[in-house]
């Protein structure tokens, strides 16, 4: 019975984590991925399509028809974000679809690295523009279903390329026109693809 106890439980036990961290390992690989190769490097991204099916259904939309291609990260604040995806690098804005529904409140958080759809104070008006959090930004975070509280809709997270978003955020910012905070480095989104 010792036995059982002190070396077929701990095994057992040991057993069942191994499985667990094996099949959630398995699952992550099974998520969608996509590269996005800007001027400083590259970027690998995971989606999270049962969290945020309308914000990641819309995401691909916009690489399939190639719409991020030479759009610039405009708009980028040190220890918060950097946030692309509207305008090319004169500034002139990119026709867009129709703005999609705010899933903020699918339970992921605005934390370092995640990407999550930008927005007017308008809670339900993103179209193509995102941001990557550059700390955890718990106040954008989904609170209430108010237009103070929607919140900031997470949908996909940065598995690869930290260092490349670093790189962004530590480039200089200016005031071109209306726009504040704008890199006076263009960083340009290459491309974005599935992989």
């Amino acid at each position: 019975m010792k036995l059982i106890r002190f070396v077929v439980l701990p095994m057992l036990l040991i057993l069942a984590v191994v499985t667990f961290w094996s099949l959630h390992s398995q699952a992550d690989k099974n998520l969608p991925m996509l590269k996005m190769t800007t001027t400083l490097g590259e970027i690998e991204i995971e989606l999270y399509p049962q969290q945020a099916p309308l914000s990641v259904q819309n995401f691909l939309r916009y690489v399939e028809s190639e719409h991020f291609e030479r759009l610039i990260f405009h708009r980028v604040i040190a220890g918060f974000m950097i946030q692309g995806g509207g305008f090319t690098d004169d500034m002139k804005p990119r026709p867009t679809d129709p703005p999609i529904e705010n899933e903020a409140d699918n339970q992921l958080k605005n934390l370092t690295g995640t990407l999550s759809m930008a927005r007017t104070a308008q809670p339900h008006s993103a179209t193509s523009q995102f941001f990557i959090n550059l700390a955890d930004n718990a106040f954008l975070d989904h609170t209430a279903k108010t237009p103070q509280g929607w919140g900031y809709a997470v949908f996909a997270k940065v598995v690869k390329g930290m260092q490349v978003v670093e790189k962004i955020a530590a480039l200089p910012t200016g005031t071109v026109g209306p726009f504040s905070d704008v890199p006076t480095q263009p960083v340009v989104i290459l491309k974005v693809e599935k992989l």
